[in-house]
């Protein structure tokens, strides 16, 4: 009897076992097939952007990822290239390491440790970086057919592509780049003419008026089928330089069916930033809702039939037409107008009917909000980058972008360091006195 039970006992044990091992086997699966993590980090560090899924999620065929380090080093590339093989079956990683195949490192032409190149079967480019950044681009770059280049206008006090002035454009030029578009300074006042290899205009903020072989030019471009982009900022006068109005091009932006209005626009609180948060279904911001973007300095817009609004302000915003700086710093400005503002719009011209031959216009009654000091504050950059991938029709890469580092510095001011040093040494000091009190009390 003893050995029946004995016998039952065992036998129910080992199947427990079974079942237990079965029950392991299966959650390993299904967890394999089934990688998911979740990100708690404040600005989302860890999880890859609507760009990115949008670019790998839309692979027709296999793109293979490369990475060459050596083989005790291949963790340092796996976390980020596991994301991205997580989001489709189409992304193959395989990790080389050189020492071991220098034939194929040469062959792909990977030339240092920590190289990853990406090759789908035609093209193959190389990321700088294991970075989201650097691999989507990479991606984007494999798809985009031709070369896109944009002209910035100079010779009228627009924001320059070059050097490190907050108020300049080097962060646009670098953003540009990275995304696989060329960049070419037009040095208009020495000969109106659009160099043929331009795809896309850039006006950044002129200060000064162009004249009308200057316009000219402009007009010619768009209407053959090049693109144009206007960043026009309020014309104030008092400050270091002051901005005409720039009466002839603004002349010919009404007659593409976009009007630009003499005025000033202000916050509730009479801040001269306003947030957007209202924007339209057109494809460069309808994903920008829940993501606003900070426009500093700002002019409205009307837009007329034939051009579309793209985004504009709050009701409670307001409008003054006083312009003069000195007037403005003396008290609060004056009232001219309540919103809701219009404050960007796009249309297109030409073509005869033909879309693929129409020029597409973009304006915005403002320029700052693109400078290096904003560029990356909200959500400036992606609208930036989106409203050239319109331009330049490839409105599969419009989306968000992946997110830049965020800058989480704890500053702290001299006179607030002794909160430091109480808040990292007082509890340690007391548990010390804790322990001295017991020892003491046990003797």
């Amino acid at each position: 009897m003893a050995a029946s039970r004995q016998t039952k006992f065992t036998a129910y044990t080992g199947l427990y076992v079974a079942i237990f091992l079965a029950v392991l086997v299966v959650i390993n699966v299904l967890a394999d097939r089934n990688n998911k993590s979740f990100d708690t980090t404040a600005n989302k560090k860890f999880s890859l952007s609507d760009q990115t899924e949008k670019v790998v999620g839309g692979l027709k065929s296999d793109l293979r990822a490369y990475y060459f380090h050596r083989t005790n080093r291949f963790e340092e590339g796996k976390g980020m290239l596991d994301r991205y093989a997580n989001l489709s079956t189409k992304f193959k990683v395989e990790y080389i390491d050189p020492d071991k195949d220098p034939g194929k490192a040469k062959a792909l032409g990977a030339r240092s440790y920590g190289t990853l190149i990406l090759d789908n079967g035609t093209r193959r480019e190389e990321a700088k970086a294991v970075t989201e950044q650097e691999i989507t681009g990479a991606m984007v770059r494999m798809q985009q057919a031709g070369e896109q280049v944009v002209c910035s206008l100079d010779g009228h006090g627009e924001r320059s592509f070059e050097g490190a002035d907050p108020a300049g454009f080097a962060g646009v030029k670098a953003a540009l780049e990275r995304n696989n578009y060329k960049t070419q300074v037009v040095k208009i006042v020495e000969k109106t003419e659009i160099p043929a290899a331009c795809t896309i205009l850039l006006s950044a903020g002129a200060r000064s008026e162009y004249n009308d072989e200057t316009v000219a030019a402009i007009k010619a471009f768009v209407e053959k089928g090049g693109d144009a982009m206007f960043l026009l900022p309020p014309a104030l006068k008092g400050a270091r330089e002051d901005t005409d109005e720039n009466a002839k091009l603004f002349a010919l932006l009404a007659g593409w069916n976009i009007r630009v209005n003499s005025n000033l626009l202000f916050d509730p609180s009479g801040q001269g930033v306003v947030a957007i948060e209202d924007f339209s279904q057109h494809p460069i911001v309808r994903d920008m809702r829940g993501l606003p973007a900070l426009i500093p300095l700002a002019r409205s817009l009307d837009v007329k039939q034939g051009a579309e609004k793209l985004f504009g302000t709050t009701p409670d915003a307001f409008a003054t037409k006083t312009l003069d700086l000195t007037k403005l710093q003396a008290g609060p400005p004056p009232k001219d107008g309540n919103g809701p503002f219009v404050v960007g719009a796009v249309t297109t011209v030409g073509g005869g009917g033909d879309i693929k031959k129409q020029g597409r216009v973009v304006v915005v009654g403002s320029v700052d909000w693109a400078s290096a000091a904003m560029l990356n504050r909200y959500g400036n950059r992606d609208m930036f980058l989106n409203m050239v991938n319109w331009m330049s029709a490839d409105e599969d890469l419009i989306s968000i972008r992946p997110k830049e580092p965020e800058d989480r510095r704890l500053n702290v001011k001299p006179n607030q360091f002794w909160v430091l040093y109480v808040t990292s040494f007082l509890p340690a000091l007391a548990v010390l006195a804790a322990g001295i009190a017991v020892w003491l009390k046990r003797r």
